[in-house]
C-alpha cells in the first residue's frame, strides 16, 4: 500500500501502473504476519508474504532481477523469527511493511533489499560484514546508515548522534534517508500501542526533524502523511474539528470541485489537448491551513484540481485554455517548471474562478513531474549508475570514502554536512539542526562569476561570505549587490548578486556584531567559534555616572545615569559601557560595591552571567527626562573626506559628538567611534539611518562589548 493509500483525504500517484493497481485490496499485516511465521518459501520461488512488495516493484521496474528481494526476505524473516511488535505482529511485519512503501514510491532493487534488512544489525545477530557478503557493499552501506547508535554506549546523546550518523550517509547515499523515512512513516502509523508520553516525544522529533527533511528530499507522499500522523497526536482537538469538517464536506449532495473539473475536462477536450484531469484532495493538514486562512471553508477549498500531461510545452498550453475560457485568479499562478523548488519539485500552479465564487486551484505538470513531486529523490532511483551497468543483483560495488559524491545531493545538505563537523557537542547539532530544518524557503543568488549560492530564505551577505568561503569570510570587509555597495547585514532577495569584498591582511577577524546578521548555522559556528578563541579584554569600569568627564570638548552635556530612576534610596546609578543603555531601551540594574547600581540592557550578555551567578536584580526605569549618551561604531571603507562627511551628517541630525575615535585603516577598512548626546532618545533610529547613508559606511551599531560581571 502506497504511503498516501491509507490517508483518504489524499490520493497516491498517478501512473497507468497505479490506474492497474487501484483494485488491489488494503494489505492485512496480520495476514503478513501469520505469512512470515511458516518461515521461508522454497528456494525456486518467492516467499508469499512479500507478494504484495513484488507486484508492486514490478509495476515500476518490470525488468527487475527479483532474486536479491528473496534471499533479503528469508535473512530478515529467520533473524526476526521470535521476535514480536508491541501490536502484537510479528517483528518481520515492520520491515515487511517500510519496503511496501517504497516499493510502491518507486525505490530500485538495491534500496527495498536494504529495506527488509535495515533493523536485522540493530536488532539480532546479523553483522554488516554478513550483510556486505551476501549483498554487496551498496547494500551494507545502506544498512549502516540506517542503524541506531547504541544507548548503552552514547547515553542521552544516543538519538541525536544516531541522525547525525545518518545525515553524513545521506550525504553519500540520498536513499538512506529514503529508508529512515519510510521507517518513521509506519512507525508513526502504528503508534498508538505507546504510551501517551512516548508518542508525544517521537511526534515532536518527527516533526522538527523527519517532516523537514522529507519537504527538502521532495517525498512529498511520505511528507504529507506524517504531517497528518502528527497533527492528530500534538493537536488532538484541532485534528478532530478539520476531520468533522472533512466528513461534513463529503456528505454534500453537490460537489462544486467535481463540477468545475468537468468544465476544465471540456475546455481542454475543445482545445485539443490530451490531458487527465483529477480531483486531488487535501490532506487534514492542508484542510485545517486552508480553514485558518480563509475562514469557513466552501466545497471546492476541500481539493485542487490536478492535471497531468505528456510534455512540458502541454503544460503552458493547457495553461493558455484555462486562462482564456475561464475566470483565472491571476495571484494565484506560480511558475515551477521554469523555477523548480529546490527540492526538484515541478508544476504549473493557478486558480480559476466559477461566478458563484467558488474557486478551485489547478496544478498542472507531466507525468514525470508528478512522479518526482510524490517520490522525490526516491523517484530518482540508484544516483550512481547508467541504467546499462547498474547492478541486478543488488551487490553493487562502492569505492573508499569519499571517491564519488552523489550527483542528486542538494546544496541544502551539502551545507548541513558542512557546519555539522563544527558542532561537536550534540546538543548543539541536535538544537541546531532543528533550527535550520526550521528554515522552510531557500533561496539562490549569484556570484560575479556565474556560480549560485543556494541560502536560506533571510540571510543577509554575512551569511553569504561563509557559505563562499567559510571561515576565510572572517576577513571580509563589505559586499556589492546587484552592483552597489551594501552592509553586511544586508537581507537578500532571491537572484541577487552579490560580490564580497575580501580584505588581504591576515589577521583580519569578523566584527562581534556579525552575530546579530548570521542566520545559516555554518556562519553562527564560525563566528562563534572565532570569538571564543580570541576573547576581547574587558572594558575598564566606568567610574560612576556623576563623575565622568567628556573625553572630548563639547557642549556641556547632562550625566547620561540622571536620566534612571533606581528604587533604592541614596544609590548611585551608572550606566554600563558593556551595553550603553539609551531610551527606550529595556533596562534592569545590578548592585556593585559602594552602593553603585549598573545599569544594563535587558539582551546584554552580561545579565545572564549575572543571573547565572545567583546576583539579585534591583528595579530600575527610565526617567522623565529622554535626553541621553550613546555610543556609535560606524564601519566603512576608506577614501577622501569620509569623516567630514560622517560628522557633517551627524551635526544635520542636531547631534552633538562628545567624543570621536577613528582607528588606523586596515586593509580599506576603517572602524570610527563616537559618543554622542542626543537631545532626545527616540531620534537614535534616524541617525544612525543618516550615518548609514554617507557614501563609504557599511554598517553603524551600538556599543555593545563583553564586560566582566561587576
Amino acid at each position: 500500500m502506497s504511503a498516501e493509500a491509507t490517508n483518504p483525504a489524499t490520493p497516491g500517484p498517478i501512473t497507468p501502473a497505479a490506474q492497474r493497481r487501484r483494485g488491489r485490496p488494503r494489505i492485512d499485516l496480520r495476514r503478513l504476519g501469520r505469512a512470515a511465521l511458516l518461515g521461508p518459501a522454497a528456494r525456486d520461488r518467492l516467499p508469499d508474504a512479500i507478494g504484495h512488495v513484488v507486484e508492486a516493484h514490478r509495476a515500476h521496474h518490470p525488468d527487475a532481477d527479483l532474486d536479491p528481494l528473496r534471499r533479503a526476505y528469508v535473512l530478515a524473516e529467520s533473524s526476526h523469527r521470535g521476535q514480536m511488535r508491541k501490536s502484537g505482529e510479528p517483528y518481520i511485519t515492520h520491515p515487511l511493511a517500510v519496503t511496501l512503501i517504497l516499493a510502491e514510491l518507486g525505490a530500485e532493487t538495491t534500496t527495498l533489499t536494504a529495506s527488509l534488512l535495515h533493523d536485522t544489525v540493530e536488532d539480532t545477530e546479523v553483522t554488516l560484514d554478513q550483510v556486505r557478503a551476501e549483498f554487496g557493499e551498496e547494500v551494507r552501506y545502506l544498512v549502516d546508515g540506517v542503524t541506531k547508535l547504541e544507548k548503552v554506549d552514547y547515553g542521552a546523546a544516543a538519538e541525536p548522534e544516531t541522525f547525525r550518523k545518518m545525515l553524513v550517509a545521506t550525504g553519500s547515499d540520498v536513499r538512506v534517508m529514503s529508508i529512515k523515512l519510510a521507517d518513521r512513516l509506519h512507525n508513526m502509523r502504528t503508534l498508538g500501542v505507546m504510551r501517551p508520553e512516548k508518542q508525544e516525544r517521537i511526534a515532536k522529533v518527527t516533526k522538527d526533524v523527519l517532516i523537514p527533511l522529507a519537504e527538502r528530499l521532495g517525498v512529498q507522499a511520505l511528507k504529507t502523511e506524517l504531517e497528518d500522523l502528527v497533527f492528530a497526536i500534538l493537536r488532538p482537538e484541532e485534528y478532530a474539528h478539520t476531520r468533522e469538517l472533512i466528513v461534513r464536506n463529503a456528505s454534500r449532495t453537490d460537489d462544486p470541485l467535481a463540477e468545475i473539473a468537468e468544465e476544465v475536462r471540456g475546455v481542454l477536450r475543445e482545445a485539443g489537448l490530451q490531458a487527465e484531469v483529477l480531483i486531488r484532495p487535501r490532506h487534514f493538514v492542508s484542510v485545517h491551513r486552508t480553514s485558518r486562512k480563509r475562514g469557513e471553508m466552501r466545497g471546492a477549498d476541500f481539493g485542487r484540481l490536478l492535471v497531468l500531461v505528456n510534455e512540458d510545452a502541454d503544460c503552458y498550453g493547457v495553461l493558455g485554455e484555462l486562462h482564456t475560457c475561464l475566470t483565472p485568479v491571476v495571484s494565484e499562478f506560480k511558475d515551477f517548471i521554469a523555477v523548480p523548488k529546490f527540492n526538484l519539485y515541478q508544476s504549473l500552479h493557478t486558480a480559476v474562478a466559477r461566478p458563484d465564487g467558488q474557486v478551485a486551484e489547478v496544478l498542472i505538470r507531466t507525468h514525470q513531474m508528478h512522479k518526482v513531486a510524490e517520490a522525490g529523490v526516491i523517484a530518482l532511483g540508484n544516483p550512481y549508475a547508467s541504467p546499462a551497468d547498474e547492478p541486478t543483483d543488488g551487490g553493487g560495488t562502492r569505492p573508499a570514502d569519499g571517491e564519488r559524491a552523489d550527483p542528486t545531493r542538494p546544496g541544502w545538505l551539502s551545507r548541513l554536512l558542512d557546519w555539522q563537523e563544527a558542532a561537536p557537542d550534540p546538543d548543539t547539532f541536535w538544537s541546531t539542526l532543528r533550527e535550520d530544518l526550521a528554515q522552510d524557503r531557500e533561496i539562490t543568488v549569484f556570484r560575479p562569476d556565474g556560480g549560485t549560492l543556494g541560502l536560506p530564505a533571510g540571510a543577509s551577505c554575512v551569511d553569504a561570505a561563509y557559505a563562499q568561503y567559510g571561515e576565510d569570510a572572517h576577513a571580509c570587509i563589505g559586499a556589492r549587490v546587484n552592483g552597489r555597495l551594501a552592509r553586511l547585514s544586508t537581507v537578500l532577495s532571491d537572484g541577487d548578486t552579490v560580490q564580497l569584498l575580501m580584505g588581504q591582511d591576515p589577521a583580519s577577524e569578523p566584527s562581534r556584531e556579525w552575530l546579530e546578521h548570521a542566520h545559516t548555522p555554518v556562519a553562527r559556528i564560525a563566528i562563534t567559534r572565532w570569538l571564543a578563541a580570541h576573547p576581547a579584554p574587558a572594558t575598564p569600569s566606568e567610574a560612576p555616572a556623576a563623575t565622568r568627564r567628556p573625553a572630548a570638548e563639547g557642549p556641556a552635556a547632562r550625566p547620561a545615569a540622571a536620566d534612571v530612576v533606581v528604587d533604592r534610596p541614596g544609590a548611585t546609578v551608572r550606566l554600563a559601557g558593556c551595553c550603553t543603555p539609551v531610551p527606550p531601551d529595556a533596562i534592569t540594574g545590578f548592585a556593585v560595591r559602594g552602593g553603585v547600581v549598573t545599569v544594563h540592557r535587558v539582551e546584554c550578555a552580561a545579565v545572564a552571567r549575572m543571573k547565572s551567578a545567583q546576583r539579585a536584580e534591583v528595579e530600575v526605569r527610565w526617567g522623565d527626562i529622554s535626553e541621553c549618551r550613546v555610543t556609535l561604531f560606524a564601519e566603512s571603507f576608506g577614501r577622501p573626506h569620509l569623516l567630514a562627511d560622517l560628522t557633517e551628517a551627524i551635526a544635520l541630525e542636531g547631534v552633538a559628538i562628545v567624543s570621536a575615535t577613528v582607528e588606523p585603516p586596515s586593509q580599506q577598512r576603517v572602524r570610527h567611534t563616537y559618543t554622542l548626546q542626543l537631545p532626545d532618545a527616540a531620534h537614535l533610529p534616524a541617525l544612525m539611518r543618516a550615518m548609514r547613508n554617507v557614501p563609504g559606511v557599511f554598517d553603524v551599531t551600538r556599543a555593545h562589548h563583553p564586560s566582566p560581571t561587576p
